[in-house]
């Protein structure tokens, strides 16, 4: 069984490959059906705004002996608030409770409740309100960032490339990430709250990060493609995901792991909503980001270079060229296409030494 570094070794080398790019239809209808999934469930399901978007009254009970949720449901509960009521921990010993919106008396009566079921001082126990016009705005704002930011990477990756269709396949890629995960968030009915959006808005840059890194070598592969008719540009593209594949895994885990440990910290040590909208948010969104670079990014460049006339005369010739080495014809003579020839560059050995016979010797200066 080879290693990690063998095996990131032999893809790169091209002595290990994987068909990404030849599946490319299926891996584009998964992405395409798994949207379509998520736009249904946010409809039906819809998504459970914080405070901030709904507006109302929130609560906050401190140095609780025990912080039982419960407790808070039961007090609020003496007050004749039995709906939209929702309580979450705020560390070891502090309660959060959030309400619909409440006048000073009723604000008092829920004060005085809460404060004698934890047995605290009334004073340990603050009110404030919240409007939904603030999380109105931050909404509005969110979406205008989200419009001028996938305006400006598809020019400035336009630029990068020189290549619109590159460009398209990055943003597409980019809208696939956001809708998968505002899907999960409909699915699990996390809160979403303005950290949240922060979260959604993070996860365009990690996963815009990869598509470049694997964009950058499929750049650097196809340079003069047209001007060779050993392999396609699907061909060159596959080897170009297969040699960033472990680049991506690689950083992919480095930045999952202290949002994992955000996430785990804020849901188990310090209670759930106090970390967990903005950490989740980053969490699914960097693996999906990191998915869709590999088996979504490119396989949608390949499908719009491939709608592209100059693409498919030049896959025509390299086709009929490697048949016709290969001595293959159909029975009017006329050479056929064969299966798509495996891209190899150098073989690495890393590690390997040589010797001390090929290393540098320095001459010998002699004395005059």
């Amino acid at each position: 069984m080879m290693s990690f570094a063998q095996w990131g070794n032999a893809l790169y080398s091209g002595k290990k490959s994987y068909g990404i790019i030849p599946r490319r239809k299926l891996f584009v209808s998964l992405a395409g059906g798994l949207m379509v999934l998520s736009g249904i469930l946010i409809a039906v399901l819809g998504l459970n705004p914080s405070i901030e978007f709904t507006g109302g009254s929130q609560f906050s009970v401190t140095g609780v002996s025990s912080a039982q949720q419960q407790t808070a449901y039961d007090a609020v509960a003496s007050t004749g608030l039995t709906s939209d009521v929702r309580v979450s921990n705020l560390g070891q010993n502090a309660i959060r409770v959030q309400t619909p919106a409440l006048d000073t008396e009723r604000t008092g009566e829920v004060r005085q409740a809460l404060a004698s079921a934890y047995d605290v001082d009334v004073n340990d126990v603050q009110a404030s309100s919240i409007g939904p016009t603030w999380g109105h705005d931050v909404t509005t704002k969110a979406l205008q960032s989200l419009v001028i930011f996938l305006v400006l990477v598809a020019g400035v990756m336009a630029v990068y490339f020189r290549s619109l269709t590159m460009s398209a396949a990055a943003i597409l890629a980019l809208l696939h990430d956001v809708v998968v995960t505002v899907g999960f968030f409909a699915v699990t009915q996390v809160e979403v709250s303005p950290a949240t959006l922060i979260g959604y808005l993070t996860i365009l840059g990690y996963s815009l990060y990869d598509t470049v890194v694997v964009f950058d070598k499929v750049r650097e592969l196809t340079k003069g493609v047209w001007d060779q008719q050993r392999y396609t540009f699907g061909e060159l593209v596959n080897l170009a995901v297969n040699q960033t594949m472990v680049r991506s895994i690689n950083t992919s885990v480095v930045a999952l792991l202290p949002v994992g440990s955000i996430l785990f910290i804020g849901t188990l040590l310090l209670g759930a909503g106090t970390l967990t909208d903005i950490s989740l948010a980053l969490f699914v969104g960097m693996i999906v980001g990191a998915y869709s670079s590999i088996f979504i990014a490119a396989p949608l460049l390949v499908m719009l270079e491939n709608r592209r006339q100059r693409t498919r005369e030049h896959n025509e010739r390299v086709l009929a060229a490697r048949a016709a080495r290969a001595g293959v014809s159909d029975g009017e003579g006329a050479p056929s296409a064969v299966g798509a020839a495996a891209v190899r560059v150098a073989p690495l050995t890393p590690g390997h030494h040589l010797g001390q016979a090929a290393q540098p010797t320095r001459k010998t200066r002699r004395n005059r």
